[in-house]
């Protein structure tokens, strides 16, 4: 719940955060007569913004305090650029608006967001109050859900939910339909999320693929993407904690790229914890490959880039369970961010290169 007072009554209601961020301790009622600076102030001061004027007028507000927050400087570091994206979304996370029953935000001029909250929290709406910013994030999943996502190598839509990661950068996927099957039978996609890859090798020929994911955001897309393409007879997704029962002649997984902390659900898509999932593949892979088979692993070496791995690290980590490098494949990024020279960790993104490597036991 969340509590404050509004024209000398105290008040509270239900706390909505698709991210999981805590409630804020003081909240304060705001409207349209409330500058940017002051709203910046009290946002840093850890003081909430409860919106009472004019939804557009929240979003100018809300982009005005943006502008304000320090960015991380170029060159700065990869735990610099961190702190900085966390204050900001700290800071931006204080500006709240209110929901009606069913959905409704109650303000002038506000947009109709029922079906991209439902897609989200459910079709059970009781009065909230949460950050906008997360609210402008649910309408932009929602438009991303609904139009989809163009993948070059399906020549079709791959449709992203809220927290599944969407497959914007196409390079990894254009590696999955150019490397060189060692069978046709069966293969594993492990951690599917949005289910493309698993799309991709049955498109390729592959009679069955098992996708696993733990998440049940990205089971519910990866199946859902699955039946619109037509291959729910040829892809099985299934919620596992990466690797499905058995064995299998071809293991895929794109694992997060980044072994750093993450600081909401969304984050997972992009930070693997300790390596947690990349170290529980490559010690998985053996027992779950067939003799002759291969697992194939898409890793980015941002994080050797960043410092937060070294190559030598990852061989290490290959060779400690017991797989050996069978072949590699290299793509360089296309993605605007590895161009622009104001990113914080420009010189990192400029010498990206993401690998699939053909490891055997």
């Amino acid at each position: 719940m969340i509590q404050w007072t509004e024209a000398g009554q105290e008040r509270s209601a239900a706390w909505r955060s698709a991210l999981g961020a805590p409630p804020p301790r003081r909240v304060v009622v705001a409207d349209d007569r409330m500058t940017a600076a002051t709203a910046y102030r009290l946002a840093c001061e850890g003081t909430a913004l409860l919106w009472r004027g004019d939804f557009q007028g929240a979003r100018q507000l809300l982009a005005a305090m943006g502008r304000r927050c320090k960015p991380a400087e170029p060159g700065s570091g990869f735990h610099r650029y961190r702190q900085a994206q966390s204050q900001r979304a700290r800071t931006l996370g204080m500006l709240l608006v209110p929901y009606a029953e069913g959905h409704v935000v109650p303000l002038r001029r506000a947009p109709d967001v029922r079906e991209a909250c439902a897609e989200v929290f459910g079709p059970e709406a009781p009065p909230a109050v949460g950050p906008l910013r997360e609210l402008l994030g649910l309408i932009g999943a929602h438009e991303w859900r609904r139009k989809g996502v163009h993948v070059a190598a399906l020549d079709a839509r791959i449709h992203p939910h809220h927290g599944v990661f969407s497959p914007i950068r196409g390079e990894y996927v254009d590696l999955v339909a150019r490397a060189p099957l060692p069978g046709d039978r069966l293969a594993f996609d492990v951690g599917t999320g949005t289910g493309v890859l698993a799309a991709v090798l049955a498109r390729r020929g592959v009679r069955h693929v098992v996708a696993t994911d733990l998440d049940s955001r990205a089971v519910e897309c990866a199946r859902a993407n699955v039946d619109r393409l037509g291959l729910s007879g040829r892809v099985e997704v299934v919620t596992a904690d990466l690797f499905p029962e058995g064995r299998a002649p071809l293991v895929v997984c794109n694992p997060p790229w980044v072994p750093a902390k993450a600081f909401s659900p969304l984050d997972h898509a992009v930070y693997d914890p300790d390596g947690r999932m990349l170290r529980g593949f490559l010690g998985g892979l053996a027992e779950h490959l067939e003799p002759a088979g291969e697992g194939w692993l898409i890793l980015s070496d941002l994080a050797e880039q960043l410092g937060l791995r070294s190559r030598s690290e990852l061989l290490e980590a290959f060779a400690g369970a017991g797989l050996r490098v069978a072949g590699r494949m290299d793509v360089t990024p296309r993605h605007r961010r590895a161009g622009d020279q104001d990113d914080p960790l420009h010189a990192a993104r400029a010498a990206e290169v993401t690998s699939l490597w053909r490891l055997t036991r």
